[in-house]
This record gives C-alpha cells, structure tokens and sequence, in this order.
C-alpha cells in the first residue's frame, strides 16, 4: 500500500513540473537529492555507531539484565494473563528494557520470542491475545531513554545540543505509554463487557 502512494506522489510531481513546463526542477531534483541522503547517511552513521556501541556496552556489561530485574516487578501487574508463562514474560521485560535503552536490534530477538511464547499458548491461533495486544501497545508507545536516532539526526544537522531534546523525547514516551496502556485496558474491559451480553442474550 505504501509504495503505491509514493508512486503516486513521484508521479504527480513529475506530470505537475511538466505541466508547468519546469520538468528540468526533477532532473535538478534527483541530484542534489540523491547528495543529500548520501551527506546525510554518512553523518548519521557516525552518530548512530558511537551511541549503539555505547548500548552495546550497555547490554554486555549487564546493565540490560540489571534493568530487567528492576522493571519486572513493575510490568508484570499488565500481564495478569502470563503468570504461568514465565518464558512469556521474560522476553517481555528484557525487550522492554533492550528498547528503553536504545537497543532496537537487541530488543526485536527478544520481542519475537515473547510473541512465539505467548502464541504457544494461545487458544484461538487466529486471534491475539490480550497480552499480545498489550504487548504491541508497549513497543509502539516506544519509550526509551537513549534516543539515538533523533540525537544522531540532530547531530547531522548541525544542532549545537543534539541530547537537548532527550528529557523531552523521555516524556512523550512516557505520557504515550500511559495512555496506550489506558487506552488498551478500557478496549478489553468494552470486549469483555459485550461478550458478557451476548452470552447472557
């Protein structure tokens, strides 16, 4: 779906400098566009290898780990449902703490085991479970502490502070965090309200 939209937006751009008669503004375009992302990509890649080697250290040091014992107990009370399933849960809070600090390709091992265990013991195969959507609703609200993509893009383009915005960054994972969750408990306590009335109808 995505590429069709931006086929549709590369189109339009050429038949409108066409049809202004300014089709050499694509030429011109593709160029210095293409110098660009190749700028762009270069200092981002200096930024983005000092901070994940800094993560990287991070997990290896076991501070991950040390993390993950911390946070459990204060995750666990989302996951009613995965008291049995311990592997489950373990995943989750190591995930969790792998994206707080910046550890994206560290964490997606770690949330891909988590939903293997958890459709282990899904009944409906078809359906996710409530965990799983919850689940979901944590790694989109995406809080971490370490942002390194948006230091490092502010780092490329020349801001003076590149961390200035990570208290900022840290917050608005926080408030998006809480209203996911929010948002998520009051839709399962809607589902559960209506599959309550059509058993007693």
């Amino acid at each position: 779906m995505m590429n069709f939209v931006w086929l549709l937006m590369i189109l339009g751009g050429i038949i409108a400098a066409a049809a202004s008669g300014r089709i050499d503004v694509v030429a011109k375009s593709i160029v210095s566009g293409g110098e660009q992302a190749i700028t762009l990509s270069l200092a981002l890649l200096a930024v983005l290898s000092f901070w994940m080697g800094l993560a990287r250290v991070a997990e290896k040091s076991g501070l991950l780990r040390v993390l993950a014992r911390i946070l459990s107990p204060f995750l666990r009370p989302l996951f009613p449902s995965l008291r049995r399933n311990q592997e489950a849960m373990k995943h989750i809070v190591l995930n969790f703490s792998a994206n707080l600090l910046g550890l994206g390709n560290a964490a997606t091992p770690f949330g891909l085991k988590a939903m293997h265990a958890m459709q282990e013991k899904n009944i409906d195969k078809e359906t996710a479970t409530d965990a799983m959507c919850t689940f979901l609703v944590l790694n989109t609200a995406g809080m971490t502490i370490i942002p390194s993509s948006v230091i490092a893009l502010r780092a490329a383009y020349g801001s003076v502070d590149p961390t200035a915005t990570v208290a900022v960054t840290l917050l608005a994972g926080l408030a998006a965090t809480i209203v996911g969750l929010m948002v998520d408990y009051l839709f399962r306590k809607l589902r559960r309200a209506r599959s309550q009335r059509g058993i007693h109808q």
